[in-house]
Formats: structure tokens, sequence, C-alpha cells
């Protein structure tokens, strides 16, 4: 159960419509409260978080927490979906999947938000969805660092010199540590030193080393893809220190001039701003304090098929084909290039597409006129076909466990998908996400 700071006593569930009851807020509690909260603050219908409509609440494809009022006195708490059986879905195992993907982890910076400057919330560990973004998208910072080559740099080193001087002789540390204990050809020396054990290396290892901490606290590092990535990182900071001080993390200004390393940094300092600057808060506790945030699910979703595509057929998958070539009608998820098979893919975060025969309302309407604008396309349809255009096949990929677990030889593969039988040239295919019994 959930404190009372929450709307209702037990969490949200994503994608749910909901009816209050006498045992938790009355409708006339209603009117001093939030009634919608977008993602980002983009007041889209595709990007409302929770709205209360008619006394009613409805969640959208989000999940996160946040203040419904300036009071700061209810907060809206919001878990990722749950299935038939009480299993919900691992949207951990799907984010950390994404590591093994370096186009999809250049995106992942547009799945969540997190406003760092609101009073924060009370939650328990279980419920903290934030943390595990930040260290996803840090160390796909840190393999591109790694990658390119540390950027070396002037800094200040002391040294207790034998028999030489250099730079400038630190009188009260050599008196101390040198002349009382009959040490005459020591000397503290402070000067500059090039290298790669900079603030900025110091920093990015300070926030590396809680990040492996969490990862052991919270038993994260076996998931796919995280052990090879740490493996590759870990080398190239091995000789730099973690030393950097409080105040350096809380006033250090990057130059710019490394984007990188400015994106490293930034996600460094929110990394050790989410643990309080402490080490020891890495450990798993059953209570912690978040900023409000919100993951869009749908986007992850998005994604996951994207990383999922790329592994069984390679360079043939185009990402976003708009991003790189002006459309007329916009730009689809994915484009399938093979001469004779050619495709149009969306993923669609969407259950309705979940039962064996699909009953086509206008929600779903909408999806197929959107795939059938895209397949229309001139400028689509030259790059896939060339000169000689037939009706391109669409293909709509959704999440369904429950098919896929009466289905077992159902996989992902072109060859598993299923037709749509009222269009010309319309599949579906089904993905089974991970998921974890609670």
């Amino acid at each position: 159960m959930l404190s009372d700071k929450y709307l209702t006593g037990k969490p949200f569930t994503e994608h749910h419509q909901y009816y209050f009851r006498n045992d938790t807020i009355s409708p006339e509690e209603l009117v001093y409260y939030e009634s919608e909260i977008y993602f980002n603050g983009k007041n889209q219908i595709d990007n409302c978080c929770f709205k209360i409509e008619n006394e009613k609440p409805y969640t959208s494809y989000f999940i996160g927490i946040d203040w419904l009022s300036k009071r700061k006195d209810k907060a809206i708490y919001i878990q990722p979906k749950l299935n038939e059986g009480k299993e919900q879905l691992d949207y951990l195992k799907m984010l950390f999947s994404l590591t093994n993907h370096p186009e999809t982890l250049n995106h992942v910076n547009d799945i969540y938000e997190i406003k760092w400057d609101d009073e924060y919330i009370e939650i328990e560990d279980q419920h903290d969805h934030l943390t595990p973004l930040l260290v996803v998208q840090f160390l796909q910072i840190m393999r591109q660092i790694v990658r390119k080559g540390l950027k070396k740099t002037y800094y200040k080193v002391e040294r207790n010199l034998y028999g030489r001087v250099k730079g400038k002789v630190m009188v009260a540390s050599t008196v101390k540590h040198n002349l009382v204990k009959n040490k005459p050809l020591h000397t503290y020396c402070s000067f500059d030193e090039f290298g790669v054990n900079g603030l900025e290396n110091r920093l990015l290892k300070k926030a590396l080393v809680f990040v492996h901490r969490y990862l052991s606290s919270n038993k994260i590092n076996t998931e796919a893809g995280i052990g090879n990535l740490l493996n590759y990182i870990n080398p190239a900071f091995s000789d730099i220190s973690e030393e950097v001080s409080l105040q350096e993390v809380k006033h250090f200004k990057n130059s710019g001039i490394y984007k990188d390393y400015e994106a490293g940094i930034k996600l460094a300092k929110l990394i050790l701003k989410r643990f309080g600057y402490n080490i020891t808060n890495t450990h798993k506790n059953k209570f912690i304090k978040t900023p409000p945030f919100w993951i869009d699910m749908s986007k992850l979703f998005e994604l996951y098929v994207l990383g999922l595509l790329k592994e069984a057929y390679k360079e043939e998958i185009i990402f976003q084909f708009g991003d790189n070539h002006e459309t007329f009608y916009g730009k689809p998820d994915f484009i399938f290039k093979r001469l004779g098979v050619e495709k149009i893919i969306d993923a669609k975060y969407k259950k309705q597409y979940q039962a064996d025969k699909v009953s086509f309302d206008e929600y779903l309407i909408k999806d197929i006129r959107q795939l059938s604008g895209y397949a229309r396309d001139n400028r689509i349809i030259t790059f896939l076909k060339g000169p000689n255009p037939s009706i391109i096949e669409c293909l709509i990929i959704y999440p369904d466990n429950q098919y896929l677990n009466k289905n077992e030889k159902a996989r992902f593969s072109f060859d598993a998908k299923m037709e749509i039988m009222q269009f010309n040239n319309f599949f579906k295919l089904a993905l089974k996400l991970p998921v974890i019994s609670i």
C-alpha cells in the first residue's frame, strides 16, 4: 500500500480507466488537483500521462510519479501494466537490452522527463524507475567517450619530490611532512601536469563507481549487454582517480567543446545528485526520495522493437526514414528494404491488437490510415520500389504475451506475421515482452 500522500492507496497501472471509491478520494476533492498532466508539458493527446474526466481517472502509456497539486499534498504513481496471472511488464529488462544497440541508445533521452527542480517524493525502492534510465544513458555516453579516447588536460597535482623542485614549493606541507620527520631532501610541490587524470575524467570515474555499486546492489549487472559494456569501459578508467570534492561536483562547468563529455558530465552530476553524493545510498533501501518523473513506455517499446529488428535484419532496417530523407506524409517508425519484400513497419504499444480477429473501431482505423499514408508517399515508394511501384506491405508490431504463450512456435520473425483480412497487404506481428511475477 502507498502512503496517504498518494491519490489512492494502491498504484495506478498504465493505460487503464479507474473509478473512485469512497475509501480513496471523493469527487468533491478533485477540484484541488490537476485534471491533466502532460509529458514535457506538450498539451497533445499523445503526451497525456494522466487525466481526470467526468470524475474518472485515466492513465495513458506513461509510468512515473508526479505531484497533483501545488500544495504537494497528493501525488500520483503509475506502474508498468499488469497481465493476467499477476505478471508485470519487466521494463528494466527492456531498458537494459538497449545497451546492445548504439542506435537505440542515441534516443534514450527522448523517453523520459525529470522534474529536478520540483519537490522530491518519497517512494519505495521497488518503484524507482528513474535511476535505471540515468544509468543506461550514462553508460552509453561513457562507451562513446572511451571509443573516441579520453580527453587530456592540464591539471594541478601535489607531489612530495625527492632531490628536486618543480612548480610552486608548498612550504607548510614540506615542513610538516618532511623537515620535522628528518627528510631534508624531500620537497612538497604543486605544479601542472598534462594527462587523462583531469577533473572531467575524475568526475566521470566517480559516477562510474556509483553505477557499479548500484548495479551490484540491485543485481542488475547480469542483464543483457551491461556486463560487456562495463568490461569495455572499465579498463580506460582503471588509472584515473575518483577523488572529487562535493564543491567541485556542484560547481564544475564543462567547456562545451566535446559534446560527449558535455552529456557525460551532465549525467554524472545527475547520478551523484540522485544518490545525494553519498555512495552508501546506492545500496538497496526500502524508501528513497525521487524527483517527479515520467517514462514514455510507447517510445521504449519502439526502441525495444528497433533493437530486435536490427538483430534480425541488420542494415535492411531503416529507423525513422524521415530524419534523413524528405517525405510528403511523415516518417514511419521503420522501413524494411529488401528487393521484392519491402515493408512499412510501425510499433504500436496497444492492447487492442491482441485479439485473433481485430474489431476495427475508429481508433485502430487511425493506425491503418497512418501506415497507408506512408505506403503511398511517393518519396518513400521511390526509395523502396524505384520506377515500378506496387502496393507496399504494411506491418504493425504489437505486444501480446498471452497469444504467444499459447503459441510457443511464434517468434520475432516476419514469418510469424498474421494477415489483417480487412485490408490489402496489411499484417500484424505479435511480440512477447519480458515480464516478472509479482
